[in-house]
Order: structure tokens, then C-alpha cells, then sequence
């Protein structure tokens, strides 16, 4: 991501003589600052239905508000703010049939994912494998909820990677984009870990028998989006979080 340039001066009152200057630099900017808010919307830094203050926004990246109401707008395109005449700006909130929808979505291509990659198994594969899921259990055992769930995305990136199909990693990372702000309580306790990790194993081994069946069986509950495990992960998501205007 490009840096956020820092202006001190209003960008409608750029020199004249730099009268086509003036919008490029607008647009990059607005780019910029739009970039930040997605991955802060994205990773569940800036949580479904948190208000957004515009002139906050230009204190805090120094610039005029036109960027950011810029920014705003591209976002607003994309589903991830809300943009009302009476309730001001909020980041966007999906409804419960929306997140479960996406999760069955995302299920069904990891399942894929794990299915190719048992049927492309490769020695550089297997050794990725082994290696991700010595990360998930070194972050286990130090029980370090943080690292734990950087070494998951190593280990489902793997899978991804070896699938060797990149137009389904491609979608597979975008789906995970956009469901990434309700897991928030993914991931966040010893015991959730624990069985994260059996299940890592147990993926892993059957992509490295070249078992494509069970491997993706094996994803497809991975994934909480069979009726059990949706409900367990509903139950942990904050209920503000939820547009219950649309389900």
C-alpha cells in the first residue's frame, strides 16, 4: 500500500498554475486514504456499524475533506460504508443470512481448494504443509492468539497456493476478505486453537495422501458454515454487528 501523503495545504486552493496537477494528486490521494479504510473495515479494525466522521478523517490524514468524501464514495460502492442523509456514515453491516451465505460460499471453495491441492500434491507441497502446521502449533502451544491466527493464514494460503488453480485462490481471497470482520471471535481462546490445529492436521495429512475426498470433507467442516458451526460462530458475534433491517 502507498504511503498517505501528507499535505498541508487545501488541494482546492492549489497554485493556478497547476491546474491539471491539482485532481491527479486529489485522486491518489482519495485512493490512499481509501485503501487504509478498507483494510481497517476489512480486518475488523473499524467493526460493522461504527460511525465515521468525516472531518475526523481530514484531521487525522491532514488533508481537505474532499479526499476523503472521495474515499468514501468508492467505498460506499463497494458495500463497505453506508452513506445516509439522516444517519450520517457508518461502515456497512450485513445481515445474518448474508454472513451465513458467504461463509457456505467460502466452505465450499476451500473444499475445492483442499480437493485440488490432494490431487496436484507435490514434494514442495507436502514440505509448505508441514512447515505451516509447525507455525500453527508453535503459536498453540505459546498460546498466542495473534500469532496463531497469522500462522492460520499461512497454512490456508498453502492450500491456495497449492491448489494451482489461481482463479479459485483469487476468489477464495476475496470471499475471506469480506467475511474477515465478523470473525472476530475466531480463533481467540485456547480451546478454539486447540481444535483448529487437530483439524490442520488432519487436512494436511489427507492433501499429503492424495485423499482428495476426505481432504475436502475435511475443509467443508473446517469452516463454520454447516448448522452446528454457524450457530457456535453466530453466538460469539457482537449482535450490533448485524443488519437485522434486511434478513
Amino acid at each position: 500500500m502507498k504511503p498517505v501523503v501528507d499535505l498541508s495545504v487545501e488541494l482546492e486552493g492549489a497554485a493556478p498554475d497547476l491546474p491539471a496537477a491539482a485532481p491527479r494528486m486529489r485522486a491518489s490521494l482519495a485512493n490512499d486514504i481509501r485503501e487504509m479504510l478498507q483494510a481497517e473495515i476489512e480486518t475488523g479494525q473499524l467493526a460493522p456499524g461504527t460511525p465515521i466522521d468525516e472531518r475526523a478523517l481530514a484531521a487525522r490524514f491532514n488533508v481537505s475533506r474532499t479526499p476523503v468524501r472521495e474515499a468514501l464514495q468508492h467505498l460506499a460502492a463497494r458495500d463497505l460504508v453506508v452513506i445516509s442523509p439522516r444517519q450520517g456514515i457508518t461502515v456497512a453491516r450485513l445481515s445474518i443470512a448474508k454472513v451465513r451465505s458467504m461463509l457456505e460460499y467460502i466452505g465450499e471453495l476451500e473444499a475445492l481448494c483442499a480437493r485440488f491441492s490432494a490431487r496436484r500434491a507435490s514434494t514442495t507441497l507436502h514440505e509448505a504443509l508441514d512447515r505451516a502446521l509447525m507455525a500453527c502449533q508453535q503459536a498453540a502451544v505459546e498460546g498466542d492468539a495473534g500469532k496463531y491466527a497469522r500462522a492460520n493464514a499461512v497454512f490456508h494460503d498453502t492450500i491456495y497456493d497449492g491448489s494451482r488453480n489461481e482463479c479459485l485462490a483469487d476468489q477464495i481471497r476475496s470471499a475471506r476478505r469480506q467475511s474477515e470482520r465478523y470473525r472476530v471471535a475466531d480463533l481467540r481462546n485456547r480451546s478454539q486453537i486447540s481444535r483448529s490445529l487437530q483439524e490442520h492436521f488432519e487436512i494436511a495429512r489427507a492433501i499429503q495422501a492424495g485423499d482428495e475426498a476426505k481432504a475436502a470433507d475435511l475443509m467443508r467442516r473446517h469452516v463454520p458454515a454447516g448448522t452446528t458451526g454457524f450457530s457456535e460462530f453466530l453466538a460469539a458475534v457482537p449482535r450490533h454487528f448485524f443488519d437485522f433491517g434486511t434478513d
